[in-house]
């Protein structure tokens, strides 16, 4: 892997500046919670998967405090096991980052890296961190397939490829192929908010997830 590949998925620096009000936020989350990891938070998976999982955002209590994807909260309960049910993880998911836990062939990352107050980062913000998600998908050589968990992540995965919202509407469970070969599935996201009001159900969320693996592993 050359350098500046490296350096996409990498993804900004733990302590990115970029955006004054999560940095604002990231600061008295230090102050309320030192031991946490409170940054930026890696994607977390191999480079040269066929699958990325695209989320919205670091959670407070998650990945805010365990510095992996999904890692933490309610949304890693559904999405992790999932990910061992098709053999796209290995290991046992325990919600702490030291868990051994490995994914194979499948990628997770979140459109905004900083955890943002009460989980709506805002347009802007969201505009601010677009590059690195331009960054990663561009140096993810064998990438096929992209599941986009909630409304918010398929719009950015939409603008980071530079397709007009107004063509491809978020609709659970649809998935869109593009010129470039790639596809993009979307899921309702997996939060405890739409599995508790029976938006998603453990059920809607593997069909999303076959479609999307479907995809990944589809030959040209």
């Amino acid at each position: 892997m050359t350098t500046a590949s490296q350096k996409a998925l990498a993804g900004p620096p733990k302590d990115c500046p970029l955006c004054p009000r999560l940095v604002e936020f990231r600061r008295r989350n230090e102050d309320q919670f030192p031991d946490w990891y409170n940054g930026a938070v890696p994607a977390f998976g191999p480079s040269d998967a066929r699958l990325l999982v695209v989320g919205l955002a670091p959670g407070l209590r998650g990945a805010n405090r365990t510095a992996r994807p999904f890692t933490g909260d309610y949304a890693g309960v559904v999405l992790y096991p999932g990910l061992l049910k098709y053999g796209l993880a290995k290991g046992n998911y325990r919600a702490e980052p030291d868990d051994g836990l490995e994914l194979l062939d499948c990628r997770i990352t979140n459109a905004v890296r900083c955890v943002p107050p009460e989980n709506k980062p805002t347009p802007a913000e969201q505009k601010t961190c677009r590059p690195f998600l331009v960054a990663e998908i561009g140096a993810m050589p064998r990438l096929k397939s992209i599941l986009a968990l909630g409304r918010v992540a398929h719009e950015a995965v939409l603008s980071t490829l530079g397709l007009k919202k107004s063509l491809y509407p978020f609709v659970h469970g649809k998935a869109y192929s593009f010129d470039n070969k790639l596809s993009l599935t979307d899921c309702y996201h997996c939060s405890r908010y739409n599995i508790n009001t029976g938006r998603l159900t453990e059920a809607m969320f593997h069909t999303a997830l076959e479609q999307a693996i479907k995809a990944a592993r589809a030959v040209t």
